[in-house]
């Protein structure tokens, strides 16, 4: 998979000067262009047209402070339909206009290429189970939220605290099935995974119940294969790396991909220790038909994205 990560890093630098479709490096990757957008985003830390606007804009504005050629021609080869819109999308990026970084010569920001490679240091083991679910429902309360990668999200606990005590009893008694009692729902609403980004967040359980209260907000699941993932330690920070961990390493490592649908996290304090978690986080996903391919170097991290220097 690492490999076939970096042909798509490659196809993306053959092409800058032309449209790039997502489509295309899914098939270089061998994944549906869901999973890929959503592999690459996790790794990358942006979504994928945010990556390939920055590269576009780098080579650009190394075009620009040479001098040649004209800046209008320097537009339309990267895919701007006018100088106006050059100019504005080059301004956010640099902090400059192009006319003004070629006429003074300005220091101008770089995007650099990336590319992945896996990292071992073999000090943990991920315990994961694969299930096969039938559909179901994910019902209880939702609100909109910004993606927050460490700590506690204050817009999450602002919601659960804001539903009252009756509610959250009619809530859990609709639980009938894994992953059991109230558990937290989240569904991506774009490809990017960068911090802020908003998600729908469901406090909720999982049901198959027929007849739901009018006033609890639903989810459908369709039926499908769940990796499901466990650990113990200091809440949230032992969740939010295993969160990390599954992106990095299980994902690239093992013969599934993502598929649409929630992602849903059961968590409960040890009976020893108020301060760890026990935890389970449900990823759905899809068996692939291409067997893993694992390479790159070793060194002192997860499985990520690296800056070509």
């Amino acid at each position: 998979m690492l490999d076939r990560l970096n042909q798509a890093m490659e196809h993306i630098e053959d092409h800058l000067d032309q449209h790039i479709e997502a489509s295309a490096l899914a098939r270089i990757t061998v994944t549906s262009e869901y999973h890929f957008r959503r592999l690459f985003s996790s790794l990358a830390g942006m979504p994928l047209s945010e990556y390939v606007r920055r590269r576009r804009l780098t080579v650009a504005g190394a075009e620009v402070l040479a001098g040649e050629p004209t800046l209008l021609e320097i537009a339309v080869r990267y895919g701007y339909s006018s100088g106006e819109a050059f100019a504005r999308a080059f301004r956010a990026v640099h902090g400059v206009g192009p006319g003004e970084a070629r006429r003074t010569g300005a220091a101008l920001n770089s995007q650099p290429r990336l590319s992945f490679r896996l990292t071992v240091e073999g000090n943990s083991t991920m315990r994961y189970r694969i299930v096969e679910k039938e559909a179901f429902r994910v019902v209880g309360k939702r609100a909109r939220v910004p993606l927050i990668y460490h700590g506690a999200n204050p817009h999450i606990a602002e919601h659960i605290r804001s539903i009252p005590p009756e509610t959250m009893q009619r809530i859990a008694g609709l639980s009938d099935q894994e992953p059991e009692g109230v558990v937290s729902a989240t569904v991506r609403l774009s490809d990017g995974f960068e911090e802020g980004s908003e998600l729908d967040y469901y406090h909720a359980v999982a049901t198959t119940a027929a007849e739901l209260p009018e006033d609890l907000d639903v989810l459908d699941c369709p039926a499908g294969t769940w990796a499901v993932f466990e650990n113990t330690g200091p809440f949230p920070q032992a969740l939010q790396q295993m969160w990390a961990d599954v992106a990095a390493q299980w994902i690239p490592s093992n013969p599934y991909e993502y598929r649409p649908g929630p992602e849903i996290l059961r968590t409960h304090p040890t009976q020893h220790d108020p301060a760890q978690s026990d935890s389970q986080l449900w990823i759905p996903v899809t068996r692939t038909t291409v067997k893993p391919t694992i390479g790159g170097s070793e060194g002192n991290g997860p499985a990520g994205a690296d800056n070509d220097r």
